[in-house]
């Protein structure tokens, strides 16, 4: 499962003139870099990015994924979710024909969610979800066909989610118990808490350059270091699933004692309440050389 979205990082230089896209957490048009984000459902890992993008360039964004894909994921076959806006149903379509299955929203106007009163066949499921605030929607299933789009969709309507209106999710999966088809598009959420993180802690919109190629430094580099927290959240006991925020301020964040003597760089770590947590770390299954001091060995202490 790959979640995937869009996000603007705004920019304010005027030596460049980039394109107006839309900013979701802003709630307006900007001038910025389109950016492509995707992210393994299950690692919540960011897995590949695409940096200013442009408009005309955006709803072939899924096709460039899937091209990348391919090239590393030595035949395993992916389940893409991704909102109404990524794509059209015509690129959608190709995702079809391609063996690829999606789950996305169907665009909804005035008759569509008019449409839904009239409807009867409602039942209502279980999304097992701990924090899930509505956890026992009611949906509607069918099979539609929509303009641009070669065959048959599986729609389902979701009311009672806590929403305002009905969502209307489409799919090319027709096997998958439509409890789990749900629970996997609600799950989505996670790549935009991934891309919020990357704004909050590492500082993605704060772009400081009117050079373009600072957008596509930035953005790798933040999915470096997400990549490198993550690393370090599956060391710690208790702490496999907690955000880089927290990390840095249990762990990284602090003082510590370097001695550099006879090749060897001996770094000691004062009294803080997480070391028994850093002790059962397995440090000797670790690289414990240092590249950058011509491989000098690493000594780790904990007081």
């Amino acid at each position: 499962m790959v979640n995937l979205d869009f996000h603007t990082v705004p920019h304010y230089g005027e030596k460049f003139v980039l394109e107006s896209h839309w900013a979701g957490a802003r709630g307006k048009v900007m001038k910025g870099a389109l950016t492509l984000f995707a992210q393994d459902a299950g690692s919540k890992l960011m897995l590949y990015t695409a940096a200013d993008i442009r408009r005309a360039e955006s709803d072939d964004q899924v096709l460039s994924f899937l091209s990348f894909w391919r090239g590393v994921s030595r035949g395993l076959k992916p389940t893409f979710v991704f909102d109404a806006r990524l794509t059209t149903y015509k690129k959608l379509s190709e995702l079809n024909s391609r063996g690829v299955r999606f789950i996305t929203l169907r665009r909804r106007g005035e008759r569509l969610v008019e449409s839904v009163e009239s409807l009867d066949g409602w039942k209502r499921i279980h999304i097992p979800h701990e924090k899930r605030k509505y956890p026992n929607p009611e949906v509607h299933e069918s099979w539609v066909t929509l303009r641009d789009y070669e065959g048959d969709l599986r729609q389902v309507i979701v009311r009672g989610n806590g929403r305002e209106k009905p969502a209307f999710l489409i799919s090319n999966d027709f096997e998958t118990p439509v409890e789990l088809l749900v629970g996997n598009y609600a799950r989505r959420w996670r790549v935009e808490n991934g891309i919020a993180e990357a704004v909050k802690f590492f500082h993605l919109n704060a772009l400081s350059s009117p050079i373009l190629v600072k957008v596509h430094f930035d953005v790798a580099m933040t999915v470096v270091a997400d990549t490198l927290y993550s690393m370090l959240a599956k060391t710690l006991q208790g702490f496999e699933d907690c955000n880089a925020d927290t990390l840095y301020r249990s762990f990284v964040r602090g003082s510590g004692e370097v001695e550099v003597r006879d090749g060897v760089v001996k770094v000691t770590y004062p009294r803080r309440a997480h070391n028994p947590i850093l002790r059962q770390v397995p440090w000797h299954r670790l690289p414990m050389n240092v590249p950058g001091l011509e491989g000098a060995n690493l000594d780790l202490h904990l007081r």
